[in-house]
């Protein structure tokens, strides 16, 4: 305590020291403190310039990049696009208008990259030893954006489950006609050239069969007795044997399997004698509705989608692995000359991830049970329901090797009418057939309600979006 009470004194004694010498020691502890003072205020103030700065100058960037990407500018435009985003934003932080210059844009069209390089000239609130008051500070950013096309395969169930049901006050065919509109019309209107399209859609409507349309030339029509492939290419081919309403079912080997391949109906294969058919697409004898709505190969043409979705009507049961099969067909080349000369469209592009994002969108509002042929090895007990889940796992599996990314939706899978089983069941095919998620993209939906269900498929559109952007 006396040590304390002496240190007291001490300092007191030194406070009232009026000596000439401690006068000047004092002021000149005062300069250094001044200018350390000074110096940490400049240093903050550039520190926080230079943040500002970059963040202006990164989000102008990415945002230009962006814009390239989807085609809403020009590479000739990109230079404007930046100086617009820095002038709009230059009072981000301690900033001040008109004080971000952009100095060099460059757009690397073999990197497809996007640089900027910029300045601002910063005021210092001190000044130290008559040095010029003002100090630059810099930035640069380089951004990523891609000349990828995209293509969306959209398999959407219109079976009986989605009729209107006016006691319970719901419409899931209008819901989903609602939805798939709007998805449509967002997707398309990204492009800025309707003779040069950069995103095209497909629509495949499903219930246990898929209409092809204009596309009938490339199913087989059997009969009860009759052959599971189609005659050999130098066969007479049976009147009766052309007649169909259009639909088709799964395409089965020559053995009476699933074929999960995405080869063209057009492929020659051998049978089990050794003569060569055409691999055209099964239409099972058995199947008792044809959904009425047809499929639309791969099209920017806005009118004919929406068109072809306002005529979605409800019936059937549902053959998931069916819908699966299709939309690999309307994203795979080799089903190109079989749309083109149904003169349907240029048909798919070839897989190329590096310039070609192809998305894959399935949607049902109930279990898969529905299927006419299984696959290779499996069981012989497998009920319709277990052959249907099993093959459109197979396909999506087939899909995803094939650098398909497919994105799932369960439509009120939670309506008290399923059992817990079939629930379940429902939901476990959806998400293994979809892509596995990734920290910044999701791929299974579900949504309770028509709310809900435009929600999951506007999430979806924005993640096509991100697709594109990254490579």
């Amino acid at each position: 305590m006396r040590q304390f009470r002496d240190v007291v004194r001490g300092v007191g004694d030194f406070s009232r020291n009026r000596e000439g010498n401690f006068a000047i020691l004092f002021g000149a502890a005062v300069s250094v403190l001044a200018l350390g003072v000074g110096y940490a205020v400049n240093i903050s103030q550039l520190y926080n310039a230079r943040s500002s700065l970059q963040g202006v100058v990164d989000a102008a960037v990415t945002s230009t990049a962006r814009d390239l990407t989807l085609g809403v500018i020009t590479e000739a435009e990109a230079s404007k696009t930046v100086q617009a985003f820095l002038d709009a934003n230059s009072t981000a932080g301690i900033l001040q208008a008109n004080q971000v210059v952009l100095d060099k844009l460059t757009v690397d069209r073999t990197a497809n990259t996007v640089q900027a390089d910029a300045h601002a000239d910063v005021g210092l609130f001190f000044p130290l030893f008559s040095t010029d008051s003002m100090r630059r500070v810099t930035a640069s950013t380089t951004a990523l954006y891609s000349d990828k096309t995209v293509e969306v395969a959209m398999m959407l169930n219109v079976t009986g489950s989605m009729a209107p049901d006016w006691r319970a006050k719901t419409n899931k065919i209008g819901d989903l006609r609602t939805a798939a509109s709007q998805t449509v019309k967002g997707l398309l209107d990204q492009n800025r050239d309707p003779n040069d399209p950069r995103i095209r859609v497909s629509i495949i409507p499903y219930a246990e069969a898929v209409n092809t349309g204009r596309l009938a030339d490339t199913v087989f029509v059997e009969t009860e007795m009759g052959a599971k492939v189609p005659p050999p290419i130098d066969a007479a081919v049976p009147v009766s044997a052309t007649v169909s309403d259009n639909c088709a079912t799964e395409r089965k080997d020559k053995d009476g399997y699933v074929d999960y391949s995405s080869d063209g109906p057009y492929t020659q294969r051998p049978d089990n004698q050794g003569r060569i058919y055409l691999a055209k697409v099964n239409r099972d004898y058995r199947v008792k509705v044809c959904p009425t709505g047809t499929l639309v190969p791969l099209t920017a043409d806005e009118d004919k989608l929406v068109t072809a979705i306002e005529h979605f009507q409800a019936g059937g049961v549902t053959a998931g692995g069916i819908a699966a099969q299709w939309g690999y067909y309307m994203l795979s080349p080799s089903w190109r000359t079989a749309i083109s000369s149904a003169r349907l469209g240029a048909g798919p592009a070839n897989f190329d991830r590096n310039r070609v994002a192809k998305i894959a969108i399935l949607m049902t509002d109930g279990q898969f049970n529905t299927a006419f042929a299984g696959g290779r090895g499996a069981s012989r007990s497998q009920d319709q329901g277990q052959k249907s889940r099993a093959n459109a796992e197979n396909i999506c599996d087939n899909m995803k090797r094939d650098g398909i990314e497919i994105f799932t939706i369960g439509f009120d899978l939670n309506d008290p009418a399923m059992t817990a089983t079939e629930r379940d069941q429902a939901k476990s095919v959806l998400k293994d057939c979809a892509t596995d998620d990734t920290s910044s993209l999701k791929h299974y939906y579900e949504a309770a309600n028509g709310a809900e269900l435009s929600h999951a498929f506007g999430e979806i559109s924005r993640n096509i979006e991100k697709l594109t952007i990254s490579r």
